[in-house]
């Protein structure tokens, strides 16, 4: 590593040890290279020297690695993002990107292009997936279909960091094992949302005293977007009684219901010594629960002397009939988009 040194704060260099030093894309630091750049490579084009926050790059036909950029200077540039799907919460959080000086839109993909072809540039516009790093993303935000990360995400994550806006996706285990292997170099971040408590949880789930966690969800019936058994149950409410449309392991839970139960899949990912199959979901469908999106949340401890250390949270969040997604949800994802990053390695929440 003694090849390796920061010359100038100022200004990006890529530097061979024995020819002058070769200017690069970003105007941050110098870099020392121990070895010659062969004419052909071009350090200055952005698939060269990716924007802003590798540790590590890949140059065409040269392995190199590229020293503290972002990470450590985060005040040097806007945090690029690159936004998949365009249904509501993508098209707010693209808009809301645009406004940011901290943050700048890298891309916008979504699965019909006409849609995102009304509302922003073509510059904005990623038609293939595949092509996805030629915009130059910090971070890539999964807004669309826990489908996205089972194709995509293990490619989403050798080029940026990932947050997984659908994390119901993570109730595969295969899935779950593709992600957290391909996170050994970007960062998996996931939402937090509307789980409350989540730091303590993961670490009583740490420390072995995490013994059961149930998670609770209230809706208005035309609240609920479901699969299979469930849908049928919940088209079939007819009175004004609510109705426990399904309780039992989270695990089970996730494919049936994949656009309503994110805040359940974050919690088993949390409790992580209960995991999927050890946390316990609820969803109940309410004729009269009009105004509300409920969430409650029952944490269970360890026993003293005969009794059991227990915490329960009622979050109560503004929505409209038909509304799968809460109106505070759309600022606490933002929230998150804007925490998420820099993390290194390995999984982690915002």
């Amino acid at each position: 590593m003694d090849h390796f040194a920061c010359l100038a704060p100022m200004t990006l260099f890529a530097r061979c040890l024995s020819t002058p030093p070769v200017p690069c894309l970003l105007p941050h630091l110098t870099l020392v290279l121990p070895f010659p750049v062969p004419h052909h490579v071009s350090v200055t084009s952005s698939s060269a020297l990716k924007l802003p926050t590798f540790d590590a790059c890949v140059l065409p036909g040269v392995t190199t690695v590229l020293l503290l950029i972002r990470r450590h200077h985060p005040e040097m540039a806007p945090k690029r993002i690159g936004i998949v799907g365009y249904g509501h919460l993508g098209k707010y959080l693209a808009e809301k990107v645009k406004e940011s000086p901290d943050l700048e839109l890298a891309f916008v993909w979504n699965r019909t292009t006409s849609l995102v072809e009304n509302d922003l540039e073509d510059k904005y516009i990623c038609r293939d997936l595949e092509n996805c790093s030629m915009f130059s993303p910090d971070l890539i935000v999964e807004v669309a279909h826990p489908a996205i990360s089972k194709k995509f995400g293990p490619m989403f994550l050798e080029v940026a960091d990932y947050l997984i806006g659908s994390p119901t996706a993570l109730a595969s285990q295969e899935v779950e094992t593709s992600l957290r292997d391909a996170a050994a170099m970007q960062g998996l971040y996931i939402p937090a949302g509307a789980f409350w408590g989540t730091e303590d949880i993961m670490k009583m789930a740490d420390e072995g005293t995490l013994k059961d966690l149930k998670v609770t969800m209230i809706k208005h019936p035309s609240c609920f977007k479901l699969q299979g058994e469930l849908y049928s149950k919940n088209e079939q409410i007819c009175e004004e009684t609510a109705v426990t449309l399904y309780e039992g392991s989270v695990r089970t839970l996730c494919p049936l219901a994949p656009n309503n139960v994110n805040t359940m899949a974050a919690a088993a990912m949390a409790a992580h010594n209960l995991g999927f199959d050890g946390v316990q979901g609820c969803l109940i469908a309410d004729p009269q629960l009009r105004e509300w999106h409920i969430v409650e949340i029952e944490v269970t401890g360890p026993e003293i002397a005969g009794r059991k250390f227990s915490v329960k949270t009622t979050r109560q969040n503004p929505a409209n009939l038909r509304a799968v997604t809460g109106t505070a949800t759309y600022a606490s994802f933002l929230s998150s988009v804007k925490r998420a990053g820099g993390k290194g390695p390995g999984v982690h929440f915002c």
